[in-house]
């Protein structure tokens, strides 16, 4: 069966498609943080002071030191990942370079490893071998398991994270705007666990899983980080005698 021009295009975009739902990560990293640690800030600050205005200016600092600390983090920390892969990457080629008999040795025996019998395996390392950029891109992610064109910018991912972060902290701190702390509190974790439960579904239809079972694990997580802020805030101030 011939594959048509439409099939070949829609082909090759797979992995851009993959690479883009894979962002799933950093939306997920940015939204659970996001919710989660201004929710035990302004849990506990609301527990231990009392005092609206002092939640507010405590989620206020928090929710943008927070998005610019998380951007930061993710765009360094990527940008970190993707160099230690390109020089991994160089190496394997000045191996391939200096050494390509022995190079070609070792895709046999990984292309034997994955199951391909050894006769086999041999030909296919050779056939492969007589493409440069084919074998290349073979042995770098047959042996090192990487991409072999790694991304070294990063700034889309942590923009991604940033703004997730930022976008989820205003829910728990939001009621507190317009609400007396004792009416303020249950609607923050109530505003906050239904958007938990949100995440989680997301995640999970995102992700191919049960959407009920991911739900109920990101709720779990929130319901245990929330709770725990605000009993900290509570008791610790007592415990120190404020």
């Amino acid at each position: 069966m011939q594959i048509t021009t439409a099939g070949r295009t829609k082909i090759l975009a797979e992995r851009r498609r993959v690479e883009r739902l894979s962002r799933i990560r950093q939306f997920l990293f940015g939204s659970m943080d996001g919710l989660l640690v201004p929710l035990g800030v302004v849990s506990g600050v609301a527990g231990g002071t009392g005092s609206v205005k002092a939640v507010v200016v405590a989620g206020l600092a928090e929710a943008f030191a927070g998005a610019l600390s998380m951007g930061a983090g993710e765009f360094l920390s990527g940008k970190a990942e993707a160099q230690l892969h390109q020089a991994e990457i160089r190496e394997e080629l000045e191996s391939i370079r200096e050494n390509p008999e022995y190079e070609l040795e070792e895709l046999a025996l990984l292309l034997e490893h994955e199951g391909v019998e050894r006769s086999n395996a041999r030909v296919i390392a050779h056939k492969l071998q007589e493409s440069p950029k084919a074998f290349i891109r073979t042995m770098v992610e047959k042996e090192l398991g990487l991409n072999p064109e790694p991304k070294t910018a990063r700034i889309s991912e942590g923009v991604t994270t940033g703004l997730s972060y930022f976008a989820t902290s205003i829910v728990p701190l939001g009621p507190y705007f317009f609400l007396p702390i004792p009416a303020a509190f249950p609607t923050s974790m109530v505003l906050t666990l239904l958007l938990l439960i949100a995440i989680g579904v997301t995640r999970g239809a995102v992700a191919r899983v049960g959407v009920i079972a991911s739900a109920l694990e990101v709720l779990a997580i929130g319901v245990l980080t929330g709770g725990g802020g605000y009993l900290l805030g509570s008791l610790l101030p007592r415990a120190f005698g404020y």
